[in-house]
């Protein structure tokens, strides 16, 4: 399944605004917060989705029945430009593990590159929910080398993907290659993928904007 935040206009919309502003992004630590902020309320939105159990919480007064999360999903990010959506995804989830990769284009040419995928730390991921942030889905490349990769820790439960902004084409490609039970969840979708596979209007290049421009 996909869902697309943009449908509906809420808060999203305003930070969305502010990311892809040029004038704003001369602030790396409001771009970084307003990644923050948007994985924050995808992770609020994707809770709606998962499963809860009956809990029986102690207070100091007596007893209350609660819901509880039953599946703590692991939180997996595309390094480097993922790691401000991490924080985010955090702070609504606190208790779960992380796994961190690195994967980036590997450029023969302008228009053509590989995906390379240099480092992998995780938990043991067999059985798990798999949620996968990364703040652009452009090609969708990057997404299926990096599920291909991760499957050295094990089979995931269920996976959910989610991007600040994402393509058509990609979401096409992610939906033909991973597992039929995921899902994916993005702030906005963009119609065009410019030759050199840079989404328009997109923003620019995400890590960037929030850690600086890599040499």
């Amino acid at each position: 399944m996909r869902y697309n935040l943009s449908d509906v206009s809420s808060i999203v919309n305003h930070y969305l605004s502010e990311i892809r502003d040029v004038e704003i992004q001369k602030d790396p630590l409001r771009f970084r917060a307003n990644l923050e902020r948007i994985a924050s309320i995808l992770g609020y939105e994707v809770s709606k989705k998962m499963s809860f159990e009956d809990h029986v919480v102690e207070t100091p007064l007596g007893n209350s029945n609660e819901k509880r999360l039953i599946d703590l999903p692991v939180l997996i990010t595309i390094l480097r430009a993922g790691l401000a959506m991490h924080n985010g995804l955090m702070d609504t989830f606190d208790r779960c593990e992380s796994a961190f990769v690195s994967a980036y284009r590997s450029h023969t040419s302008d228009e053509n590159f590989t995906i390379e995928v240099e480092y992998l730390a995780a938990p043991n991921l067999d059985d798990r929910v798999w949620f996968i942030s990364d703040p652009m889905l452009a090609t969708g490349n990057s997404m299926v080398e990096v599920y291909n990769a991760l499957l050295k820790f094990g089979k995931p439960k269920k996976v959910i993907i989610a991007v600040a902004i994402a393509t058509p084409q990609a979401l096409a490609l992610v939906e033909q290659s991973l597992p039929s039970n995921t899902d994916i969840w993005t702030a906005a979708i963009d119609p065009e993928l410019t030759s050199e596979s840079y989404i328009v209007p997109g923003l620019g290049d995400a890590g960037d904007l929030a850690f600086g421009v890599k040499v």
